[in-house]
Protein backbone atom coordinates (compact mmCIF):
# COMPACT_ATOMS: atom_id res chain seq x y z
CA UNK A 1 0.00 0.00 0.00
CA UNK A 2 1.48 3.46 -0.79
CA UNK A 3 1.79 6.08 1.56
CA UNK A 4 0.31 9.20 1.11
CA UNK A 5 2.34 11.71 -0.58
CA UNK A 6 1.55 15.75 -1.31
CA UNK A 7 2.87 17.09 -4.85
CA UNK A 8 5.76 19.81 -4.27
CA UNK A 9 4.31 23.45 -5.61
CA UNK A 10 5.89 23.63 -9.57
CA UNK A 11 7.13 27.08 -10.13
CA UNK A 12 5.56 28.49 -12.74
CA UNK A 13 8.95 29.63 -14.55
CA UNK A 14 9.83 25.57 -14.81
CA UNK A 15 8.80 24.25 -18.30
CA UNK A 16 8.83 20.96 -19.97
CA UNK A 17 11.62 21.62 -22.45
CA UNK A 18 13.73 22.39 -18.93
CA UNK A 19 14.11 18.51 -18.95
CA UNK A 20 16.86 16.83 -21.31
CA UNK A 21 15.70 15.77 -24.31
CA UNK A 22 16.44 12.60 -24.02
CA UNK A 23 14.06 12.35 -20.83
CA UNK A 24 11.36 13.96 -22.64
CA UNK A 25 11.60 11.53 -25.28
CA UNK A 26 10.92 8.73 -23.07
CA UNK A 27 7.47 10.48 -21.97
CA UNK A 28 6.08 10.28 -25.50
CA UNK A 29 3.99 7.36 -24.37
CA UNK A 30 1.80 9.61 -22.02
CA UNK A 31 -1.05 11.59 -22.22
CA UNK A 32 0.03 15.29 -22.87
CA UNK A 33 -1.41 16.69 -19.64
CA UNK A 34 0.16 13.86 -17.50
CA UNK A 35 3.86 14.63 -19.73
CA UNK A 36 3.63 17.99 -19.18
CA UNK A 37 3.85 17.62 -15.70
CA UNK A 38 5.89 14.76 -15.14
CA UNK A 39 8.15 16.67 -17.04
CA UNK A 40 7.68 19.58 -14.60
CA UNK A 41 8.77 17.41 -11.86
CA UNK A 42 11.68 15.49 -13.44
CA UNK A 43 13.62 19.04 -14.51
CA UNK A 44 12.94 20.30 -10.60
CA UNK A 45 14.83 17.32 -9.65
CA UNK A 46 17.72 18.14 -11.95
CA UNK A 47 17.70 21.87 -10.30
CA UNK A 48 17.77 20.69 -6.64
CA UNK A 49 19.73 17.25 -6.52
CA UNK A 50 22.90 19.28 -5.46
CA UNK A 51 21.42 21.86 -3.33
CA UNK A 52 17.93 20.49 -1.68
CA UNK A 53 17.98 16.63 -2.31
CA UNK A 54 15.15 16.31 0.14
CA UNK A 55 12.82 18.77 -2.19
CA UNK A 56 14.17 16.90 -5.10
CA UNK A 57 13.33 13.54 -3.45
CA UNK A 58 9.68 14.49 -3.58
CA UNK A 59 9.39 16.04 -6.85
CA UNK A 60 10.92 12.16 -7.97
CA UNK A 61 8.19 11.21 -5.81
CA UNK A 62 5.69 12.78 -7.57
CA UNK A 63 7.22 12.09 -10.87
CA UNK A 64 7.68 8.29 -10.57
CA UNK A 65 3.92 8.06 -8.82
CA UNK A 66 2.45 9.22 -12.83
CA UNK A 67 4.82 7.51 -14.48
CA UNK A 68 5.68 4.16 -12.76
CA UNK A 69 6.35 2.21 -16.51
CA UNK A 70 8.45 4.79 -17.80
CA UNK A 71 12.63 3.88 -16.88
CA UNK A 72 13.82 7.44 -16.47
CA UNK A 73 11.05 8.24 -14.03
CA UNK A 74 12.14 5.27 -11.77
CA UNK A 75 15.78 5.73 -12.08
CA UNK A 76 15.40 9.59 -11.21
CA UNK A 77 13.89 8.68 -7.74
CA UNK A 78 16.57 6.03 -7.57
CA UNK A 79 18.91 8.56 -7.49
CA UNK A 80 17.16 10.90 -5.28
CA UNK A 81 16.69 7.78 -2.94
CA UNK A 82 20.27 6.97 -2.76
CA UNK A 83 21.57 10.86 -1.96
CA UNK A 84 18.65 11.16 0.81
CA UNK A 85 20.11 7.53 2.42
CA UNK A 86 17.51 5.94 1.66
CA UNK A 87 19.51 2.68 0.25
CA UNK A 88 16.75 -0.09 0.56
CA UNK A 89 14.27 2.02 -1.70
CA UNK A 90 17.39 2.82 -3.92
CA UNK A 91 18.15 -0.82 -4.72
CA UNK A 92 14.40 -1.87 -5.87
CA UNK A 93 13.99 1.16 -7.90
CA UNK A 94 17.32 0.25 -9.39
CA UNK A 95 16.63 -3.10 -10.42
CA UNK A 96 12.88 -2.21 -11.39
CA UNK A 97 14.64 0.46 -14.14
CA UNK A 98 17.37 -2.15 -14.97
CA UNK A 99 14.08 -4.59 -16.12
CA UNK A 100 12.62 -1.82 -17.78
CA UNK A 101 15.32 -0.50 -19.56
CA UNK A 102 17.61 -3.44 -20.24
CA UNK A 103 20.34 -1.28 -19.20
CA UNK A 104 23.34 -2.81 -17.04
CA UNK A 105 23.94 1.08 -15.36
CA UNK A 106 24.32 2.04 -11.68
CA UNK A 107 26.13 -0.76 -10.43
CA UNK A 108 27.55 1.10 -8.17
CA UNK A 109 24.72 2.89 -6.37
CA UNK A 110 23.72 -0.78 -6.03
CA UNK A 111 27.13 -1.78 -4.23
CA UNK A 112 26.99 1.29 -2.17
CA UNK A 113 23.55 0.96 -1.21
CA UNK A 114 24.20 -2.86 -0.21
CA UNK A 115 26.85 -1.21 2.30
CA UNK A 116 24.70 1.16 3.62
CA UNK A 117 22.78 -1.64 4.56
CA UNK A 118 25.15 -3.23 6.18
CA UNK A 119 25.66 -6.00 3.80
CA UNK A 120 29.30 -5.64 2.46
CA UNK A 121 29.35 -9.52 0.98
CA UNK A 122 26.20 -8.71 -0.75
CA UNK A 123 27.58 -5.55 -2.30
CA UNK A 124 30.83 -7.07 -3.34
CA UNK A 125 29.05 -10.27 -4.57
CA UNK A 126 27.03 -7.71 -6.93
CA UNK A 127 29.97 -5.90 -7.79
CA UNK A 128 31.63 -9.10 -9.23
CA UNK A 129 28.39 -9.98 -11.13
CA UNK A 130 28.00 -7.11 -13.14
CA UNK A 131 29.69 -7.06 -16.77
CA UNK A 132 32.28 -4.17 -17.00
CA UNK A 133 32.03 -4.69 -20.48
CA UNK A 134 28.73 -2.82 -21.03
CA UNK A 135 29.79 0.14 -18.80
CA UNK A 136 31.21 3.42 -19.74
CA UNK A 137 34.34 4.29 -17.99
CA UNK A 138 32.65 7.05 -15.40
CA UNK A 139 30.60 4.06 -14.36
CA UNK A 140 33.89 1.73 -14.16
CA UNK A 141 35.19 4.38 -11.99
CA UNK A 142 32.73 4.52 -9.39
CA UNK A 143 32.01 0.76 -9.31
CA UNK A 144 35.63 0.35 -8.16
CA UNK A 145 35.64 2.95 -5.93
CA UNK A 146 32.17 1.19 -4.60
CA UNK A 147 33.90 -1.81 -4.57
CA UNK A 148 36.92 -1.11 -2.98
CA UNK A 149 34.42 0.66 0.21
CA UNK A 150 33.23 -2.80 0.55
CA UNK A 151 36.60 -4.29 0.79
CA UNK A 152 37.25 -1.58 3.76
CA UNK A 153 34.47 -2.50 5.45
CA UNK A 154 35.30 -6.17 5.43
CA UNK A 155 39.07 -5.28 6.58
CA UNK A 156 40.71 -6.43 3.44
CA UNK A 157 42.92 -2.77 3.14
CA UNK A 158 45.31 -4.60 0.87
CA UNK A 159 42.70 -5.51 -1.68
CA UNK A 160 40.79 -2.22 -1.54
CA UNK A 161 43.82 -0.69 -2.99
CA UNK A 162 43.71 -3.40 -5.63
CA UNK A 163 39.98 -2.15 -6.52
CA UNK A 164 41.69 1.43 -7.01
CA UNK A 165 44.46 0.54 -9.12
CA UNK A 166 42.92 0.70 -12.71
CA UNK A 167 43.86 2.66 -16.06
CA UNK A 168 41.89 5.94 -14.91
CA UNK A 169 44.30 6.27 -11.92
CA UNK A 170 46.49 8.69 -13.69
CA UNK A 171 47.46 12.07 -12.10
CA UNK A 172 48.67 13.72 -15.39
CA UNK A 173 45.27 13.34 -16.53
CA UNK A 174 41.75 15.13 -14.79
CA UNK A 175 38.62 13.70 -15.49
CA UNK A 176 35.00 14.25 -14.00
CA UNK A 177 35.60 11.26 -11.84
CA UNK A 178 39.48 11.60 -11.03
CA UNK A 179 38.80 13.99 -7.87
CA UNK A 180 36.79 10.83 -6.08
CA UNK A 181 39.24 8.05 -7.83
CA UNK A 182 42.85 10.44 -6.14
CA UNK A 183 40.86 10.82 -2.90
CA UNK A 184 39.84 7.82 -2.43
CA UNK A 185 43.68 5.45 -3.69
CA UNK A 186 44.95 8.45 -1.10
CA UNK A 187 42.67 7.20 2.11
CA UNK A 188 43.44 3.76 1.02
CA UNK A 189 47.14 4.75 1.39
CA UNK A 190 46.59 6.56 4.87
CA UNK A 191 45.08 3.27 6.33
CA UNK A 192 48.05 1.23 4.84
CA UNK A 193 50.03 3.52 6.48
CA UNK A 194 51.86 5.55 3.36
CA UNK A 195 51.61 8.81 4.58
CA UNK A 196 53.48 10.39 2.09
CA UNK A 197 52.33 8.65 -0.81
CA UNK A 198 48.51 9.26 0.85
CA UNK A 199 49.51 13.13 1.04
CA UNK A 200 50.62 13.22 -2.87
CA UNK A 201 47.74 11.61 -4.35
CA UNK A 202 45.70 13.90 -2.25
CA UNK A 203 47.25 16.81 -3.70
CA UNK A 204 46.77 15.11 -6.92
CA UNK A 205 42.72 15.06 -6.07
CA UNK A 206 42.92 18.87 -5.47
CA UNK A 207 45.16 19.75 -8.44
CA UNK A 208 42.58 17.66 -10.60
CA UNK A 209 39.51 19.45 -8.54
CA UNK A 210 40.79 23.02 -9.13
CA UNK A 211 41.26 22.40 -12.92
CA UNK A 212 38.18 20.85 -13.48
CA UNK A 213 36.44 24.03 -11.63
CA UNK A 214 38.59 26.42 -14.14
CA UNK A 215 37.26 24.56 -16.81
CA UNK A 216 33.64 24.59 -15.60
CA UNK A 217 33.77 27.47 -14.78
CA UNK A 218 34.79 29.14 -18.11
CA UNK A 219 32.32 27.34 -19.44
CA UNK A 220 29.93 29.16 -17.48
CA UNK A 221 30.76 32.28 -18.71
CA UNK A 222 28.29 33.26 -20.23
CA UNK A 223 28.70 36.02 -23.62
CA UNK A 224 24.99 38.50 -23.08
CA UNK A 225 23.32 39.90 -25.93
CA UNK A 226 20.78 42.30 -25.31
CA UNK A 227 18.18 41.52 -27.78
CA UNK A 228 15.54 44.88 -28.59
CA UNK A 229 12.28 43.24 -30.10
CA UNK A 230 10.27 46.09 -32.07
CA UNK A 231 6.71 45.70 -33.23
CA UNK A 232 6.50 45.54 -37.12
CA UNK A 233 5.66 48.34 -39.08
CA UNK A 234 2.61 48.37 -40.70
CA UNK A 235 2.78 50.23 -43.96
CA UNK A 236 -1.04 50.36 -44.41
CA UNK A 237 -1.74 51.71 -40.70
CA UNK A 238 -1.63 55.38 -40.33
CA UNK A 239 1.77 57.00 -38.57
CA UNK A 240 0.30 58.32 -35.06
CA UNK A 241 3.24 61.06 -35.37
CA UNK A 242 1.71 61.97 -38.78
CA UNK A 243 -1.86 61.90 -37.59
CA UNK A 244 -0.81 64.31 -34.71
CA UNK A 245 1.32 66.17 -37.09
CA UNK A 246 -1.83 66.92 -39.54
CA UNK A 247 -4.30 67.30 -36.48
CA UNK A 248 -1.88 70.30 -35.54
CA UNK A 249 -1.80 71.71 -38.98
CA UNK A 250 -5.84 71.36 -39.57
CA UNK A 251 -6.11 73.08 -35.70
CA UNK A 252 -3.58 76.05 -37.10
CA UNK A 253 -5.57 76.52 -40.56
CA UNK A 254 -9.00 75.90 -38.61
CA UNK A 255 -7.51 78.76 -36.50
CA UNK A 256 -6.73 80.73 -39.33
CA UNK A 257 -9.79 80.31 -41.26
CA UNK A 258 -11.87 81.44 -37.97
CA UNK A 259 -9.61 84.36 -37.48
CA UNK A 260 -10.16 85.47 -41.18
CA UNK A 261 -13.90 84.96 -40.46
CA UNK A 262 -13.88 86.91 -37.47
CA UNK A 263 -11.76 89.61 -39.39
CA UNK A 264 -14.66 90.34 -42.29
CA UNK A 265 -16.95 90.69 -39.70
CA UNK A 266 -15.91 92.98 -38.14
CA UNK A 267 -15.26 94.76 -41.04
CA UNK A 268 -18.71 94.16 -42.38
CA UNK A 269 -20.20 95.66 -38.92
CA UNK A 270 -17.73 98.41 -39.61
CA UNK A 271 -19.05 99.67 -43.16
CA UNK A 272 -22.32 98.40 -43.10
CA UNK A 273 -23.77 102.07 -41.86
CA UNK A 274 -22.03 104.17 -44.37
CA UNK A 275 -22.78 101.23 -47.05
CA UNK A 276 -26.19 101.97 -46.72
CA UNK A 277 -26.86 105.32 -46.49
CA UNK A 278 -24.99 105.44 -49.71
CA UNK A 279 -27.19 102.93 -51.03
CA UNK A 280 -30.20 104.75 -49.99
CA UNK A 281 -28.69 108.04 -51.24
CA UNK A 282 -28.06 106.38 -54.60
CA UNK A 283 -31.74 105.01 -54.89
CA UNK A 284 -33.45 108.43 -53.63
CA UNK A 285 -31.49 110.28 -56.00
CA UNK A 286 -31.32 108.33 -58.73
CA UNK A 287 -35.23 107.29 -58.66
CA UNK A 288 -36.98 110.82 -59.86
CA UNK A 289 -34.13 110.96 -62.73
CA UNK A 290 -34.88 107.17 -63.75
CA UNK A 291 -39.23 107.85 -63.66
CA UNK A 292 -38.39 111.19 -65.90
CA UNK A 293 -36.01 109.31 -68.54
CA UNK A 294 -38.94 106.61 -68.83
CA UNK A 295 -42.32 109.15 -68.89
CA UNK A 296 -40.22 110.71 -71.62
CA UNK A 297 -38.67 107.77 -73.59
CA UNK A 298 -42.06 106.69 -72.91
CA UNK A 299 -44.57 110.06 -73.80
CA UNK A 300 -43.77 110.64 -77.61
CA UNK A 301 -44.26 106.34 -78.18
CA UNK A 302 -47.82 106.92 -76.23
CA UNK A 303 -48.68 109.76 -78.48
CA UNK A 304 -47.57 108.50 -82.03
CA UNK A 305 -49.23 105.07 -80.83
CA UNK A 306 -52.72 106.85 -80.13
CA UNK A 307 -52.66 109.01 -83.44
CA UNK A 308 -51.88 105.87 -85.52
CA UNK A 309 -54.58 104.51 -83.62
CA UNK A 310 -57.18 107.12 -84.12
CA UNK A 311 -56.48 107.14 -87.79
CA UNK A 312 -57.10 103.44 -87.89
CA UNK A 313 -60.60 104.60 -86.22
CA UNK A 314 -62.03 106.93 -88.29
CA UNK A 315 -60.48 104.88 -91.33
CA UNK A 316 -62.08 101.95 -90.29
CA UNK A 317 -65.44 104.00 -90.09
CA UNK A 318 -65.20 105.37 -93.26
CA UNK A 319 -64.90 101.66 -94.62
CA UNK A 320 -67.81 100.81 -92.35
CA UNK A 321 -69.62 103.69 -93.61
CA UNK A 322 -68.93 103.30 -97.37
CA UNK A 323 -69.38 99.43 -97.04
CA UNK A 324 -72.59 100.22 -95.95
CA UNK A 325 -73.92 102.39 -98.55
CA UNK A 326 -72.86 100.38 -101.17
CA UNK A 327 -74.44 96.98 -99.66
CA UNK A 328 -77.98 99.24 -99.40
CA UNK A 329 -78.11 100.14 -102.95
CA UNK A 330 -76.78 96.48 -104.28
CA UNK A 331 -79.71 95.31 -102.56
CA UNK A 332 -81.92 98.18 -103.38
CA UNK A 333 -81.21 97.56 -107.21
CA UNK A 334 -81.61 93.70 -106.76
CA UNK A 335 -84.72 94.44 -105.54
CA UNK A 336 -86.19 96.50 -108.08
CA UNK A 337 -84.80 94.44 -110.69
CA UNK A 338 -86.69 91.51 -109.22
CA UNK A 339 -90.03 93.62 -109.27
CA UNK A 340 -89.66 94.36 -112.40
CA UNK A 341 -89.07 91.04 -113.64
CA UNK A 342 -92.36 89.71 -111.83
CA UNK A 343 -94.44 92.19 -113.46
CA UNK A 344 -93.20 91.63 -116.70
CA UNK A 345 -94.27 87.86 -116.08
CA UNK A 346 -97.51 88.93 -114.67
CA UNK A 347 -98.00 91.63 -117.87
CA UNK A 348 -97.20 88.42 -120.17
CA UNK A 349 -99.54 86.46 -118.45
CA UNK A 350 -102.17 89.07 -118.92
CA UNK A 351 -102.74 89.45 -114.95
CA UNK A 352 -101.53 93.10 -114.86
CA UNK A 353 -101.96 95.77 -117.68
CA UNK A 354 -98.92 97.96 -118.85
CA UNK A 355 -99.94 100.94 -116.63
CA UNK A 356 -100.00 98.96 -113.62
CA UNK A 357 -97.06 96.92 -114.74
CA UNK A 358 -94.92 100.27 -114.87
CA UNK A 359 -96.64 102.22 -111.88
CA UNK A 360 -95.51 99.04 -109.80
CA UNK A 361 -92.21 98.81 -111.15
CA UNK A 362 -91.76 102.50 -111.00
CA UNK A 363 -90.71 103.69 -107.37
CA UNK A 364 -92.76 106.75 -105.89
CA UNK A 365 -91.88 109.52 -103.90
CA UNK A 366 -92.83 107.72 -101.00
CA UNK A 367 -90.63 104.86 -101.29
CA UNK A 368 -87.79 106.80 -102.01
CA UNK A 369 -88.04 109.05 -99.13
CA UNK A 370 -88.71 105.43 -96.91
CA UNK A 371 -85.58 103.76 -98.62
CA UNK A 372 -83.65 107.09 -97.49
CA UNK A 373 -85.24 106.83 -93.67
CA UNK A 374 -84.01 103.38 -94.18
CA UNK A 375 -80.59 103.95 -95.20
CA UNK A 376 -80.05 106.72 -92.60
CA UNK A 377 -81.40 104.02 -89.56
CA UNK A 378 -78.80 101.86 -90.55
CA UNK A 379 -75.89 104.31 -90.69
CA UNK A 380 -76.97 104.91 -87.12
CA UNK A 381 -77.00 101.44 -85.85
CA UNK A 382 -73.58 100.83 -87.96
CA UNK A 383 -72.16 103.54 -85.54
Amino acid sequence: MRSEHQDPVLPEAVEPKDLHPAARNELKTLQADVQERVARHLAMVAFLIDDDPELAHQHALSASRRAGRIPVARETLAITAYRTGDFALALREIRTYRRLSGLEGHVAIMVDSERGLGRPEKAIETGLAADTSKLDTEQRVHLAIAMSGARLDLGQTQQALFELEIPELNPSKAFSWSPDLFSAYSAVLEDLGRADEAATWLEHANRAARALQAHHGSQDELEVFEVYEEEPIDLDAPDESDSELRGDDNSEVAADNDDRADARESADQAGAPGEDADREELTSTSAPAIEEEASEHADPERADDDEAAGERSSAGDQEIVESDETGVGAATSEEQSLEEEVNELLAAAGILDDDAAENAGAPGPNAAGASEDTKGDDREQQR
